[in-house]
């Protein structure tokens, strides 16, 4: 039978696992979760993933949870898979995990709580919340730091000193691709500093291409939408200016 991915392309580990089938040729079928319709809240996606979220897969009668578990099972489980995605060597898969384990709580913590509470939360129907994204800034800034300093400090092009990706760079981009949405000035000031990470970004998308642009265009959409309504709202604004400024020279 043909491999299930459940998943929202919204959602960066959806997308991790969606362009490591497509780069490594898995024959898969992509069925989406609607998250806005709160599909994965559904009794039928809860016996696929009892957690509710996304991404999951379905290989025959296996069933598969979180999307580092997903990356290492698809790297092992299907011929093909070129061996730097999740080597054979043991030392190597072991500096995979310690920045797989990392990711949860220090970038992908930070990423998702700032970008939820600096943009994305009213869409979901949630208030914005500025003390929770200066703190995630904060976690944020410092794993970008981490990334730099510990595992891009040498000459190869992406995590580890590799000058080939593994499952590792693709779930971290991934992640940082959500900084899209931000308001540019935000995404400058957060990524700007950081000159390595932003390299490693583009040669993780380079070695990706062309299914990293195409899984990734919801995020491009979103962003131009946004941006859209930034413009209209600065232009309502300075209608209202423009309507107020005679008002206030007559008094």
């Amino acid at each position: 039978m043909k491999l299930k991915v459940y998943a929202e392309r919204m959602s960066q580990p959806s997308r991790a696992v969606i362009i490591f089938c497509k780069v490594n040729g898995i024959d898969y079928e992509e069925i989406k979760v609607d998250i806005s319709k709160r599909q994965h809240l559904t009794p039928e996606f809860a016996d696929i993933n009892p957690m509710k979220k996304v991404p999951a897969i379905v290989d025959g009668r296996f069933k598969l949870f979180e999307s580092h578990a997903i990356l290492i099972y698809l790297a092992c489980a299907f011929p093909g898979v070129a061996d730097h995605w999740y080597p054979a060597d043991l030392f190597k898969r072991s500096k995979i995990h310690s920045v797989l384990d990392w990711h949860h709580s220090n970038l992908r913590h930070g990423a998702v709580t700032y970008v939820l509470n600096t943009t994305l939360a009213p869409a979901l129907g949630l208030p914005l919340n500025p003390r929770a994204a200066a703190e995630a800034e904060k976690l944020l800034t410092s794993s970008l730091s981490k990334i730099e300093s510990i595992w891009l400090k040498g000459s190869g092009r992406f995590l580890l000193g590799g000058n080939q990706p593994t499952i590792a760079d693709l779930s971290l981009v991934c992640e940082l691709m959500q900084l899209e949405v931000l308001e540019e000035k935000d995404r400058s000031r957060l990524l700007g500093p950081h000159k390595k990470v932003q390299q490693w970004i583009e040669n993780t998308r380079n070695a990706t291409r062309p299914h990293f642009d195409e899984v990734h265009k919801v995020i491009f959409k979103v962003k131009e939408k946004l941006q859209n309504q930034r413009l209209k709202g600065a232009s309502n604004d300075g209608t209202e200016s423009s309507m107020k400024k005679p008002l206030l020279s007559k008094m």
